[in-house]
């Protein structure tokens, strides 16, 4: 079992995760550039972060229980092109509104793609890789993070924000050759009514579940997504100097994965606790340290390891009690991760434009996941009895 491989389908889900991670981060790089073309605040740049995080909220359990029946296939090479028609609109999006409109488009994929995805991956692999699995997948993630959103946030400097998101529409482009070209036309599931699906959600561990990830992520988009205007405002760095400082913090994320699926694996309790417990002396040492250009980049990379290294165990925690609807349980843990990126984005813009400003962002992220640690730790002590067996899906 230790020489079990990552098969390749499951890469191909992590390019395209790649992909839709580039779209939905690269705002944390462009956003100062964004304000200024369209005459907006920063915080209201930031609200874009909120739009794409509430389409992924509010579309992706709704566009799940539709598409879990058909070929995984076609679903998500459909998910694709809408991905793609999304990020062309904000390409040349002519105005605020219409950009909102645009990334509300371009969010929608998300969810269920990054939802039935991983479900997918749990099933090329053994139970014992399926930490790993979901890991892997969420690596397109981190990935976007160390090259897409660097890459992104300098396309925007030397050409304009608009050839950021051409950009990301032709890598979302290359994805979807990928899917159509490498995985294979299988995995139709016997098509489940909506209340079937619905039925998981009176198990109150999955419903705690999901207020653990709602509650617990809160933290990470609220610091994340103005990394841009906190290091060039508050702690002295060029906007140059952000490309890279966004790399830093993506290496820190693709660590913080590996170890988060690790320690899942052996753990799922533990890990939980321990990683949520990092995440907020993280944010707490960013905020000590925000006006020294070298600690804050240190703290910024030790933010980066201890709140990715979250997202297997949340994951995972939420598709072992799924039952039934394990997909839309799963699609719906990304909305709950993205109804906490929604709240950080609205968090982090309200007080950049605040009296109190920048400064104040690091310490405003740690309040909402410390209720999160709470629910973990109650949740973990009423786990007395065995996960449900997630029931295949093909």
């Amino acid at each position: 079992m230790s020489n079990e491989k990552i098969p390749f389908q499951v890469w191909i889900l992590t390019l395209a995760a790649f992909a839709i991670g580039t779209a939905e981060f690269v705002i944390a790089g462009i956003l100062p550039q964004i304000a200024i073309s369209l005459s907006i605040t920063e915080g209201q740049a930031g609200y874009l972060i909120s739009a794409y995080a509430l389409a992924i909220v509010i579309g992706g359990p709704i566009l799940t229980i539709y598409l879990a029946r058909f070929n995984k296939k076609a679903v998500l090479a459909g998910l694709m092109s809408l991905f793609i028609l999304g990020n062309i609109m904000s390409a040349y999006a002519p105005s605020y509104d219409l950009l909102l409109v645009s990334r509300v488009i371009a969010g929608l994929v998300q969810g269920p793609f990054y939802g039935i995805g991983a479900v997918v991956a749990t099933h090329l692999v053994s139970e014992k890789m399926a930490g790993r699995a979901v890991g892997q997948m969420f690596a397109g993630l981190t990935l976007a993070n160390v090259l897409g959103v660097p890459a992104g946030t300098w396309i925007s400097l030397q050409f304009g924000w608009q050839n950021t998101f051409l950009t990301v529409a032709a890598f979302g482009a290359v994805a979807m050759l990928f899917v159509l070209t490498s995985i294979k036309s299988t995995g139709h599931s016997e098509a489940k009514n909506i209340k079937t699906q619905l039925m998981s959600f009176k198990n109150p561990m999955l419903l705690m579940s999901l207020a653990i990830t709602t509650l617990a992520w809160a933290g990470f988009m609220t610091f994340y997504g103005y990394i841009a205007p906190i290091a060039i405002h508050i702690t002295g760095f060029s906007e140059n100097a952000v490309t890279w400082i966004l790399v830093i913090v993506g290496v820190g994320l693709i660590i913080g994965n590996i170890l988060g699926g690790r320690s899942s694996d052996k753990n799922l309790n533990r890990a939980s606790v321990f990683w949520a417990v990092m995440m907020i002396a993280s944010l707490i040492f960013v905020g000590l340290v925000i006006d020294n250009k070298v600690l804050f980049v240190i703290a910024a990379f030790v933010f980066g390891i201890a709140s990715f290294a979250n997202v297997p165990a949340m994951q995972l925690r939420v598709m072992k009690h799924g039952g039934d609807g394990q997909e839309l349980a799963a699609t719906a843990n990304i909305s709950a991760f993205n109804l906490a990126n929604a709240f950080g984005g609205f968090l982090g813009g309200v007080i950049l434009d605040s009296q109190v400003g920048a400064g104040m962002i690091p310490y405003a992220a740690t309040l909402v996941p410390l209720i999160g640690l709470v629910i973990i730790m109650k949740a973990n002590r009423q786990q007395t009895k065995p996960y449900i067996e997630p029931t295949p899906a093909h």
